[in-house]
């Protein structure tokens, strides 16, 4: 994958650092050279001077090739602004935007942004967001303790009824997208291949909840 990062700081460098260590190519945008110092002098990716909603430097970031994008520099405004050139005009949906206000943090992702606040900010936040192997929150509850996901699954669990999944993994699965329409599915539902599930887990659980589906059932 080809992610693009607009923000150099201590979370945009450390992002950089732990998206190229997976294996991932990086292109990273700042309007402060001095900031790439961050990188280290290990760092293989792109690096473009200048504003992340400035069409000529995403385009030297390679933004057509990539697969996602994070807004992760000091500014909410400019974040944002970031966000939606890259996902209205580029046409990337994998797009992530720190905020610093919770309160237009709420705005913003009903505008299709997903946002990151700073209260609960954490690198790992934004890779669980954009990486296959990891959730993608769908909604959070204001308090932050819970949330919505969008998890990956193992193809192991294909064929097991949603009843049997859950008690396995101790969290709910209140909703399937499948063939791209949305269904709440009963305890019989079967899990089928190419289902999108979500579960409603509390914060803490979410790295558990996402190695338990990411591995096969436990045979019992």
């Amino acid at each position: 994958m080809h992610i693009v990062i607009m923000g150099c700081g201590r979370v945009g460098s450390s992002l950089a650092r732990s998206l190229e260590k997976r294996g991932h190519s990086v292109a990273v945008i700042d309007q402060e050279a001095e900031s790439f110092r961050r990188l280290g002098p290990e760092f293989r990716g792109i690096t473009v001077r200048g504003v992340g909603f400035d069409r000529t430097v995403l385009e030297k970031a390679d933004i057509r090739n990539a697969d996602g994008f994070a807004a992760v520099s000091s500014g909410d405004n400019s974040n944002v602004l970031a966000a939606r050139v890259v996902h209205e005009e580029f046409g990337i949906d994998n797009v992530v935007a720190r905020i610093y206000d919770q309160g237009r943090a709420e705005v913003y992702e009903r505008l299709g942004i997903p946002t990151v606040a700073t209260v609960r900010w954490a690198a790992d936040q934004v890779l669980r967001s954009m990486m296959p192997e990891g959730s993608e929150p769908a909604w959070r509850d204001p308090s932050g303790q819970a949330r919505l996901i969008r998890v990956n699954t193992h193809a192991a669990w294909v064929g097991m009824k949603i009843s049997a999944i859950q008690d396995q993994i101790h969290t709910p699965l209140p909703f399937l997208q499948r063939f791209g329409t949305g269904i709440v599915p009963s305890p019989s539902t079967l899990l089928q291949d190419g289902d999108v599930v979500y579960a409603a887990v509390e914060v803490e659980r979410v790295p558990e909840v996402e190695r338990l589906l990411a591995a096969p059932p436990a045979r019992r």
